[in-house]
């Protein structure tokens, strides 16, 4: 009898979710990384006041333009990894889902820039295109934590990402709503709804971050086997 083993479909599929983990934080890193140093660079722009698509609009627009791209197909990938890692159970088909929908959004948004937020009520054709992405954004974001904490609280591997999933969930969705009424001009957030949106975008991807950490680890374990007892 041969001693040689095949990988086989279960070595492909962890390495397949192990470049979705990957594929997951370096999306996460990259856009929080990129809307942060533009927003320091960028001449005349103002983070706390001003929305993180509007770098589209500045000389380094192109760069903000690139992150929506690279940062929507990676967490698609991420997503696509998801549908591998959780193929029953729950969050198995919505989750996954979920992810996707927001890395295509992402990706979609790019070239479709933003309206200067100062232009109240004034909205172009690109504009409303890309409001409407984002607006799927900010819709899916806490209703796929909130979704993904079904399945966390009741699996073993996934247990102690439950209660940061749970708060990541309880956050954003407050966020959303306190960024909604910052964008009414008469609110005395207005001049904050930059900050706003930064606080949601930095606790949405953080939290990917650490999900594509463990679904990287747990994915090497699978592989690998867990490290050896000394």
């Amino acid at each position: 009898m041969s001693t040689s083993s095949d990988p086989g479909p279960l070595a492909a599929g962890s390495r397949r979710t192990q470049l979705a983990g990957v594929a997951g934080m370096a999306g996460a890193a990259l856009f929080v990384a990129v809307f942060t140093i533009l927003g320091w660079v960028q001449p005349g722009y103002s983070w706390t006041s001003m929305f993180v698509s509007e770098l589209s609009l500045g000389p380094f627009g192109w760069i903000q333009i690139l992150s929506f791209l690279l940062t929507g197909a990676l967490v698609l990938v991420f997503g696509r990894g998801l549908a591998a890692q959780f193929s029953t159970g729950a969050a198995s088909r919505v989750g996954p889902l979920l992810v996707q929908g927001i890395g295509v959004s992402l990706t979609a948004s790019g070239p479709f820039t933003t309206d200067p937020s100062a232009m109240f009520e004034q909205t172009s054709a690109h504009g409303l295109v890309h409001g409407i992405f984002g607006a799927i954004v900010f819709t899916f974001a806490p209703i796929s934590c909130l979704v993904f904490y079904r399945r966390f609280r009741r699996d073993p591997n996934w247990r102690r990402l439950a209660g940061w999933t749970l708060a990541a969930g309880i956050v954003l969705a407050l966020g959303i709503v306190v960024l909604k009424i910052s964008q009414q001009p008469g609110s005395g957030l207005f001049e904050w709804k930059g900050l706003v949106q930064r606080v949601i975008l930095v606790a949405f991807m953080a939290w990917i971050f650490a999900f594509a950490f463990r679904l990287r680890r747990l994915s090497h374990v699978r592989r690998h086997g867990p490290p050896a007892q000394t």
